[in-house]
């Protein structure tokens, strides 16, 4: 079975060195096979704050990773660089591409940039890039576990949050269904949780879910969600997937098992598509 841990909005510059130990200590005991750092790697794009998040994912010691820059990983007050170079800071660190893909036995996992420069903190995602992830989930081959990965949620359980859900959201998530994602991983809000896209979006051509995790290194915790991650276990061709939240544990200073969702991907329509 393969392991994927999905780290998102990690905040280098807010970093609590306690929990990133643990998450170290994780990684080494789980020993997963694909890293997923769903964007917000640093707090404020600075170059030392880029080198400390890839020093650390050397650290986790994990073969292969999908990267993507979240709203942090532009500068901010510089807005010369803002404007003309805002991910040259990413790029130096976990280039060479802002929307990578990633294929495993077990996994299709495809990166779609939703940051804008002239946009503060809300994402949104073109037609183009909506048709470009089509395509590539229609080429995945059959059996794999279709993941694509943004930053800002595509759904939201909170009126409140609503603000940061991902513009052009509802046009992307039917036709990445149709074309037969599993899930939709993203980050953005600091807020872990497991949701059935088909249950939030009437008509959907075949289930998928939405996979949002909580930050795992920065101090900037939500007061309901402590440090978390997600760790997904899958193997090509199962009928079920597990998506674990192992959530930071103050007192004992490890990441502890949290809950546990089965996810059953809709392999009819995979079968038939792929």
């Amino acid at each position: 079975m393969t392991r994927l841990l999905q780290i998102s909005h990690p905040h280098f510059g807010t970093v609590q060195p306690a929990v990133a130990e643990a998450l170290v200590q994780m990684a080494h005991a789980q020993r997963p096979d694909v890293l997923v750092l769903s964007g917000d790697i640093t707090q404020r794009a600075r170059a030392w704050q880029f080198s400390d998040a890839r020093a650390f994912c050397d650290r986790l010691a994990i073969p292969a990773m999908l990267a993507l820059p979240g709203n942090h990983d532009i500068p901010l007050f510089n807005l010369w660089q803002r404007l003309a170079s805002p991910y040259a800071g990413y790029l130096r660190a976990f280039g060479p591409d802002l929307e990578a893909s990633l294929q495993t036995s077990a996994f299709c996992l495809i990166g779609v940039k939703t940051t804008r420069r002239w946009r503060h903190k809300n994402g949104e995602v073109s037609a183009a890039q909506v048709a470009r992830v089509a395509g590539e989930l229609q080429r995945a081959a059959p059996g794999r576990l279709r993941v694509v990965v943004v930053h800002q949620p595509v759904v939201v359980l909170r009126p409140e949050d609503e603000h940061d859900r991902l513009r052009g959201w509802e046009p992307a998530v039917r036709a990445w269904a149709a074309a037969g994602a599993d899930i939709v991983m993203g980050g953005h809000i600091h807020l872990p949780y497991v949701c059935e896209l088909s249950s939030q979006v009437p008509g959907l051509a075949r289930r998928m879910w939405c996979v949002q995790a909580g930050t795992a290194l920065s101090s900037r915790v939500r007061r309901e969600a402590p440090n978390s991650v997600n760790l997904i276990r899958y193997g090509a061709g199962q009928e079920t997937c597990l998506v674990e939240r192992w959530d930071y544990a103050a007192g004992a200073q490890r990441f502890e098992l949290a809950h546990t969702s089965e996810l059953p991907p809709d392999r009819a329509l995979a079968a038939s598509d792929g």
